[in-house]
């Protein structure tokens, strides 16, 4: 077996599937935005509290589906009636006194695209064609009127901000109520975080006990996302998420069209996930919530209800929720919630890529340059696997050595094969040669060279990251094309390092390898194309010595 053709074959066929894969994962008939959705004024009622149907200014509760609210015809696009804005150093949000909750969220940061710094990446949203929102409160089973994301809100200001000198921001929000019972909705802002503690308080000044659960849902527009050769965009799922506990699940909102999800558990948290960006909600630790997630009219949702408690008269009870909007920076998903980091989604390999990211992380650190930080990587990564690596080159080297020896046998039982085949394993094994040695360290190293992958693609530190010369983003094309054309150099010196296949097709095949990968690459972001160029050019680096030394050892045997 031809090593260097078993490694550039399964490089190849990676790529084939990378791209087919991004088409087929969403394989229903492409779909449009929807043209019916309920109004970012006339949300959907609260989840059911168990026993009794949904409170809430008068909501109809659907039947059928979920819970979900009856759709309605799309709406004009309008801002809140009374909205509150608030900036942080990472935040720039608006919170709408109709509900007391987050309608639309920037990130000052991150900015849309890098050539208009000042258009940064808005998340949630009350506009109709982009709406992702989150609803939150509290919901009785029997008083007249409860605070909920139906309910209005006052603020003692319309605007709030997080000064030089401070590190939280608390933004208070009172339920306007005629009645006896008092309620709020208190947000806790900290400096350079993208966390938000969302804690609702029940003041209980009636004369009778209040029954009831805190409840929290994010509602979004489905949109699918593009797939075409050369988006980042095109491998990372857009979608809802559940973590029940336990497991990690993807939710495709086309399986929650026909049947919703549900479930009750304890440590869960639920997330909405787009590439590079997360929205997610995590609901109070050690508590039994109940879940719920549907589809509707292109619209999915997923909810999250506490259990049922009970607030005595002249008592106060909180209810916290805690939410995230922003960035998957993995340190800070780690510190809100049970596994919160998942949303980071390297896949399968999850366990591999992990510990990459990390090393990676590490070199960034130290060189302040994510470009040089994957080159070390690659290269740590290539010291790794030396030894393991160097029993296929050592075989190649062999084989290469044989190539007149073969050939003229080939000549000889031209029209033979059998004896062809019988006389071609006794030269190897006269010569102590194994044409399949080295396949298990390339086989083995294939999970790593994937979870890399995945880590490059995945992880938002590569977002706009500039290397070095005119390579000014690591997660978007060599404008130039010059890394892919390095890359196609390389990979064709790399082949006339090796032993060309036997077969005349084969060595075609194999000439025209690099110039096939290089119209593949041309299309990928160049952070990927500069790790591939770099194990490449180790590759070679490493093939050559090792050329060297066979050939001296041969000398020396002779």
């Amino acid at each position: 077996m031809d090593n260097v053709r078993l490694f550039l074959w399964v490089g190849l066929i990676a790529m084939l599937w990378l791209n087919y894969s991004a088409y087929v994962s969403d394989h229903a008939p492409k779909q449009g935005p929807a043209t019916t959705q309920p109004a970012p004024h006339e949300p959907e009622s609260p989840p059911a509290i168990e026993g009794a149907p949904p409170a809430g200014s008068g909501a109809e509760q659907a039947q059928g589906n979920g819970g979900a609210a009856p759709a309605a015809e799309l709406p004009p696009s309008r801002a809140p009636a009374a909205p509150i804005h608030i900036r942080t150093d990472v935040l720039d949000l608006l919170i709408d006194t109709h509900g007391g909750d987050i309608v639309r969220v920037d990130l000052p940061k991150y900015p849309l695209h890098k050539n208009q710094p000042n258009v940064p990446v808005r998340l949630l949203d009350y506009e109709p064609q982009d709406r992702w929102v989150y609803q939150t409160g509290l919901s009785s089973k029997d008083a007249p009127a409860s605070p909920d994301h139906l309910a209005n809100y006052r603020a003692s200001s319309d605007a709030y901000s997080l000064g030089t000198d401070q590190d939280e921001l608390v933004v208070e929000l009172d339920w306007v109520n005629p009645d006896s019972m008092g309620a709020s909705k208190i947000y806790t802002f900290r400096r350079g975080s993208y966390r938000i503690d969302l804690d609702m308080r029940l003041d209980n000044k009636s004369a009778m006990p209040w029954t009831g659960a805190s409840y929290a849902q994010m509602v979004r527009l489905h949109t699918k996302v593009e797939r075409h050769i050369g988006s980042i965009d095109s491998y990372s799922f857009k979608g809802p998420v559940l973590y029940n506990g336990d497991e990690y699940r993807r939710l495709k909102v086309e399986d929650l069209a026909k049947e919703p999800v549900t479930g009750t558990y304890t440590n869960g948290w639920f997330a909405g996930i787009q590439h590079h960006f997360v929205g997610a909600i995590v609901p109070p630790a050690d508590q039994p919530v109940r879940y719920e997630a549907s589809a509707r009219d292109q619209q999915w949702r997923i909810s999250a209800v506490t259990p049922v408690t009970t607030v005595a008269p002249g008592t106060a009870h909180d209810f916290p929720f805690t939410l995230f909007i922003g960035p998957k920076l993995q340190d800070q998903l780690s510190e809100i919630g049970d596994e919160l980091w998942r949303t980071v989604d390297y896949g399968r390999l999850t366990f591999l890529a992990r510990p990459l990211f990390s090393i990676l992380s590490y070199i960034e650190n130290l060189t302040g340059n994510w470009g040089w930080a994957i080159v070390i990587c690659t290269m740590l990564i290539k010291l790794v696997f030396y030894k393991l690596t160097e029993t296929s080159g050592r075989s190649m080297a062999k084989m290469r050595r044989l190539q007149p020896r073969i050939k003229a046998l080939q000549e000889r039982f031209k029209d033979d094969r059998q004896a062809l085949s019988q006389a071609m394993m006794e030269l190897y094994r006269k010569e102590k040669v194994n044409p399949a040695a080295g396949c298990l360290p390339l086989i083995i190293q294939m999970p790593f060279f994937f979870a890399f992958y995945w880590v490059l693609i995945e992880s938002v530190e590569m977002r706009q990251a500039p290397f070095m010369l005119w390579i000014s983003d690591l997660s978007s094309r060599d404008p130039y094309f010059v890394l892919p054309l390095l890359n196609g150099a390389a990979m064709f010196l790399q082949t006339r390092l090796n032993p060309p296949p036997p077969d005349p097709m084969q060595a075609r095949v194999m000439q025209f390898m690099p110039i096939a990968m290089t119209a593949f690459f041309a299309l990928f972001p160049s952070g990927l194309v500069l790790y591939w160029l770099t194990n490449t050019s180790l590759g070679i680096l490493q093939q050559w010595r090792i050329n060297k030394v066979v050939t001296k050892e041969a000398e020396r045997a002779h």
